[in-house]
């Protein structure tokens, strides 16, 4: 392992070693709270553009396989561990994950003190930071972290959206068999990749939709034609990378959708784009939910689900204008979940089909197959 040097926005510089990517990298830096499923949360399109520290301290023991890919590849910037491990054991192996990070260019860093930093992003928050296995010099790290744009300028769904429209083949993954189920679907959707996870894609063709994905750049125009054709039974919004602040394309595409009364429902980025179109701006949590063990409240039944959660933006309280809060977060009392009260629009900003779990809130995407 080579020497890797990382310099944070704070002024702190610290020395680690490197087991993936060589190379010098600017992102976000957050943590990830998941016990398990570190290729999902790799591979997972909504972390471009950051670091991803796991508070799990052993990592890569299990090694990485083709079916646990939650994307085509890798869009984060690295992932920092404490103990990495490069001689896995596991039946369904097929690589370690050094070698996916290699492949896909992203930074793996180890030897490091994943608490001290997961602390000081919980007091001071997520921030800035760059790390090179190229560059040691504190003063040339900060000129190159100082002279590179901050990830809420940086329009990442451009990088991580499919440049071509496709039906998705899959159903739910069978831990039985470690096959996926061939989707039983009676209706048709359009997914709008932002950054779409495969297993969402299982989930949607589970509950029994047709799934055509399309780019980001598709228009309203286009969907609205195939919905009046009956092409179309309604829109899915995708998870994404990035602040949704800065989408002003997809905050008028959006908004014509809405006004078209196209039923629509949202996951993640998804959840906070609706929120903007009906007129309530996001905001900035300090540090972020991410992790896979987030207690939210169905606000309708009064039960708590666990929840995978992986967001640094939020939906206002006072959007509570326009629609009906169905879910809560019991962390911080955050909105996780809304349905619209003058249209056919819900959306949660929780992950209901977490891969490898929990799946306790998965009944979701049952209710957008009743909607529609």
């Amino acid at each position: 392992m080579n020497k890797i040097s990382l310099y944070f926005e704070n002024g702190l510089m610290l020395e680690a070693k490197s087991f993936g990517a060589e190379g010098t990298s600017v992102g976000e830096i957050v943590f990830n709270t998941s016990l398990t499923g570190y290729q999902e949360i790799t591979t997972d399109p909504s972390y471009a553009g950051q670091f991803v520290t796991f508070t799990t301290p052993e990592i890569g023991n299990v090694g990485c396989n083709a079916q646990d890919m939650e994307s085509k590849g890798a869009y984060c910037k690295g992932v920092i561990v404490r103990s990495y491990q490069d001689r896995p054991s596991n039946f369904r192996c097929e690589e370690t994950l050094a070698e996916l990070l290699k492949r896909e260019n992203v930074l793996g860093i180890t030897e490091i003190d994943t608490r001290f930093l997961t602390k000081m992003l919980r007091d001071e928050g997520a921030m800035m930071m760059v790390a090179s296995t190229e560059i040691h010099d504190q003063d040339a790290l900060k000129k190159v972290l100082d002279s590179s744009p901050r990830i809420e300028e940086v329009n990442y769904i451009e990088q991580v959206s499919t440049k071509e429209s496709y039906i998705h083949p899959e159903g739910r993954y069978n831990t039985d068999t470690f096959q996926y189920d061939a989707p039983n679907t009676t209706k048709k959707i359009i997914a709008l990749d932002f950054g779409i996870k495969r297993n969402i894609l299982n989930e949607l063709t589970h509950a029994g939709m047709e799934v055509t994905v399309v780019p980001n750049s598709i228009s309203a125009e286009e969907i609205i034609e195939k919905v009046d054709a009956k092409e179309c039974d309604g829109v899915f919004l995708s998870n994404g990378p990035g602040d949704p602040l800065i989408l002003t394309e997809e905050h008028e595409k959006i908004k014509k959708l809405i006004a078209r009364k196209v039923p629509i429902f949202g996951i993640c980025l998804g959840h906070q784009l609706l929120s903007i179109s009906h007129g309530y701006d996001t905001y900035k949590l300090k540090f972020g939910h991410h992790g896979g063990n987030h207690p939210v409240s169905n606000v309708v039944t009064g039960k708590v689900e666990i929840t995978a959660q992986n967001h640094n933006y939020n939906v206002p309280d006072n959007i509570t204008e326009v629609a009906t809060v169905t879910h809560m977060n019991l962390f911080d009392n955050t909105i996780e979940g809304l349905k619209y009260n003058d249209s056919p629009t819900m959306s949660v900003q929780h992950h209901p089909e977490a891969s490898p779990g929990p799946h306790e809130s998965a009944y979701i995407f049952g209710e957008f197959a009743k909607m529609l």
